[in-house]
């Protein structure tokens, strides 16, 4: 490997390094002030992304692809979410395996009171060491990272019976 690509690499994982561990920071205090009275973080993350899709619903495969959780994970969040009534399962009319999950009048009321005090406690973390231009820049490269790791698919750790047979 020559030497510019070893330091690309390093410079690469140092700033990887940097980004999760804000993250893991940012994403503590957040946890620690969520004001989860009605809603956990969690279900709060499933509330938010059905608030952005259209009709404030999508296909539970769709959901779980948008949240950092497992399958059933996501499936024992919308069950305790559909108990109290702030999202309901549909079955999908276009794939009768499918589930679709909405948020509710009710469940969209919920998630609102939530989302304005967390977006301070969202503007006070994040804004803490950043201006108002750097926040715009690390909305811009997290933005371009996003897309261009969704561009590249997943390289396996294991050596594919192709790349054993070359």
């Amino acid at each position: 490997m020559d030497e510019s690509r070893r330091s690309d690499k390093a410079t690469a994982v140092a700033a990887w390094e940097a980004l999760f561990r804000a993250q893991v920071t940012v994403m503590r205090a957040l946890n620690a002030d969520f004001p989860g009275g009605e809603i956990s973080f969690n279900e709060y993350d499933v509330c938010f992304n059905l608030s952005t899709q259209p009709e404030r619903r999508c296909r539970m495969r769709e959901l779980t692809g948008h949240l950092l959780l497992t399958q059933p994970s996501v499936s024992r969040l919308v069950e305790r979410l559909a108990a109290r009534g702030i999202v309901e399962k549909q079955p999908d009319p276009s794939d009768a395996r499918g589930v679709i999950v909405a948020l509710t009048a009710h469940g969209f009321d919920v998630y609102r009171s939530v989302a304005v005090q967390h977006a301070q406690t969202i503007a006070d973390q994040v804004g803490a060491g950043l201006d108002d231009n750097e926040l715009r820049t690390l909305t811009e490269l997290c933005t371009k990272l996003r897309v261009a790791a969704g561009d590249r698919p997943a390289r396996r750790t294991r050596p594919t019976a192709d790349a054993v047979v070359a």
